[in-house]
């Protein structure tokens, strides 16, 4: 019995690569120097498309294959992937949530953490003899007892407002509606209302063309320059050119981001900022994490084409 035909977007470790290779006969889009001629030629043949979130499906990558019948996405973020298009043939999508929840939800508080307390700037200010010659590192902020606001309570923004919680900060939160499990934190409606509320702004919402620059100017404005924007969703979420316009003012003290619009060729206005903390998209980016993505991606073409439901529908 033959293989399913796979077209593979982007590389993924040797861990999941190999397994890859032995379920199915893998089309390696990332290898061909000449991607149109490639989807040509494989496209017709193709049934189901593994990618990454960043790098999605889009209509013309989805028409090349006649066939399709999934798209299983190596991430949680699924906005780099046409949708319509797909709903207009009956392909349906599939993630990889929950088994990333706990590490995006770490490296949102470390980037926290790290930013408020300067701790890039104080271990340079300790190897390049700066403590030895000037003494004690500028004074930095605290992070317990403040006010933390988290856009979007859904798995990565509810184990935030967790973490939070530990730290005894006076946690808020906007989504759609109030959550019944949350009852210790304070819902408000108006993500404006929860900017303003907000020292620490934690973006964490899923991606949508309804959320696209939720975070604009008057959001960021509204966080002040005393406040901090950290944002481990999508880059979609937050309009860049107001956050990089906030920062150089002054206006929005300080921001720690782990996505960006075109990456990784960030805007490189962010480079000449020294009040932003940046991070190559990395939250779920543990060894235990992937392996589990990996297992995951694999997991839904398998019961697919056995003829099993979905593990993790999206569509």
């Amino acid at each position: 019995m033959s293989k399913p035909s796979i077209l593979q977007v982007g590389p993924y470790p040797a861990w999941d690569q190999e397994p890859l290779d032995q379920a199915f006969d893998v089309k390696r889009l990332f290898e061909a120097s000449d991607a149109t001629a490639f989807l040509s030629k494989h496209g017709p043949s193709v049934r189901a498309i593994a990618t990454r979130g960043e790098l999605g499906a889009d209509a013309d990558m989805i028409a090349a294959c006649p066939k399709l019948e999934v798209i299983s996405v190596y991430g949680v973020g699924y906005d780099a992937v046409d949708l319509e298009a797909c709903r207009a043939r009956n392909i349906r999508v599939t993630n990889t949530p929950d088994v990333l929840t706990q590490d995006v939800a770490d490296l949102g508080m470390a980037m926290m953490l790290c930013q408020s307390r300067g701790m890039i700037g104080a271990e340079t200010w300790v190897r390049d003899g700066s403590w030895a010659r000037e003494g004690l590192y500028p004074l930095k902020r605290r992070v317990f007892g403040r006010k933390a606001g988290v856009l979007g309570l859904g798995r990565i923004g509810f184990e935030v407002a967790k973490r939070l919680t530990g730290f005894d900060m006076d946690v808020a939160y906007s989504d759609i509606e109030a959550k019944d499990y949350a009852p210790d934190w304070t819902f408000m409606a108006d993500p404006l209302d929860l900017a303003q509320h907000s020292d620490f702004l934690f973006v964490t919402l899923a991606a949508s063309e309804h959320t696209r620059h939720i975070v604009n100017a008057d959001l960021i404005n509204a966080v002040g320059p005393e406040g901090m924007i950290i944002n481990i969703s999508r880059a979609a979420n937050v309009d860049e050119n107001a956050l990089i316009a906030a920062l150089g003012s002054g206006a929005l003290g300080s921001a720690a981001l782990d996505v960006f619009e075109g990456e990784p060729a960030l805007d490189p206005r962010f480079l000449e900022l020294d009040n932003v903390l940046l991070q190559p998209h990395h939250a779920s980016g543990t060894i235990e994490t992937r392996k589990a993505m990996g297992k995951l991606l694999r997991d839904n073409l398998t019961a697919h084409f056995a003829g099993d439901g979905l593990l993790t529908p999206v569509l």
